[in-house]
């Protein structure tokens, strides 16, 4: 990329008037990526409502890498990372363009690790099966953001601090995952049954959406050590990282609201959080 065209990226990525929001969203099944469920009507209904940002920045839970990188393509390619799903969702692509200048500047924020230029990866089903819905066109840069696999939680939280100012910048930053993701756990018998969730699994969705709310932040970090139950909904911490970017984004001016709270198939919960 050339000095110029970093320089004009840069430029547009003055500070506004208005801080976008951060968002962390519960993406659950694939599947909702194709499907009109009111999960996905809640993120198109989202990307109407938030105001609309020059570039997307993702953390998904299905990025997993050792080292910190970003995605510097000018367009990444859709990744099936799933299997076991009909055709229809293999055929879907996601075509919106990368932003190698903005990946750069995102680069240039993070001063606590190296993080590197990635041209090999592209857009997960983390990503593009919860922004198609956000963003139908295509036409807005998306980006992600890995998430290295190795570093404890409190890594991660700091981490996203040193992103805030992209908040000022016009972009969109979403951490996807889910804070309960016990897949092991799932009855696949009462799937369908809404808002079907086991007394743990309902029990640890209130306690995360009480301290999101009342910022106890560190307790969130810690979340080991909240109760046993804790350990059945975060059997393994992939999915819960990418709310602790999010909450790492969060500043005292910030509300904070809730969705989709809903449980899926007694184990798993698709609560999102709207920060701002």
């Amino acid at each position: 990329m050339s000095l110029h065209t970093f320089k004009n990226w840069t430029d547009n990525l003055k500070q506004e008037d208005i801080k976008m929001p951060v968002l962390f969203i519960g993406h659950g099944s694939p599947m909702n990526g194709i499907e009109d469920t009111e999960f996905s009507r809640t993120w198109h209904r989202l990307g109407q409502e938030v105001e609309k940002p020059k570039a997307v920045l993702v953390v998904s839970a299905h990025w997993l890498t050792h080292g910190t990188h970003v995605t510097a393509m000018d367009n990444p390619k859709t990744i099936h990372d799933f299997g076991g799903f009909p055709q229809a969702l293999f055929d879907v692509q996601y075509p919106a363009p990368g932003s190698p200048s903005l990946a750069e500047e995102t680069v240039k924020l993070i001063t606590s690790t190296n993080v590197g230029l990635d041209h090999d990866w592209g857009l997960d089903h983390g990503t593009w099966t919860v922004v198609r819905h956000m963003y139908p066109d295509a036409d807005i840069p998306v980006l992600q953001l890995s998430i290295d696999y190795n570093k404890p939680p409190q890594y991660h939280y700091d981490l996203a601090k040193q992103l805030a100012a992209l908040r000022k910048k016009g972009v969109l930053i979403i951490g996807s995952g889910n804070m309960v993701h016990n897949l092991r756990m799932v009855d696949w018998k009462k799937l369908n049954e809404p808002n079907y969730g086991f007394d743990w699994a309902i029990e640890m969705n209130s306690i995360f959406k009480e301290k999101i709310g009342n910022g106890s932040h560190d307790e969130l970090i810690n979340y080991e050590k909240l109760n046993k139950a804790a350990k059945l909904a975060i059997p393994t911490p992939d999915h819960y990282y990418p709310l602790l970017y999010t909450l790492g984004l969060q500043d005292s001016t910030d509300n904070v609201n809730f969705f989709n709270d809903k449980m899926v198939g007694g184990s798993l919960n698709m609560t999102g959080v709207k920060i701002g």
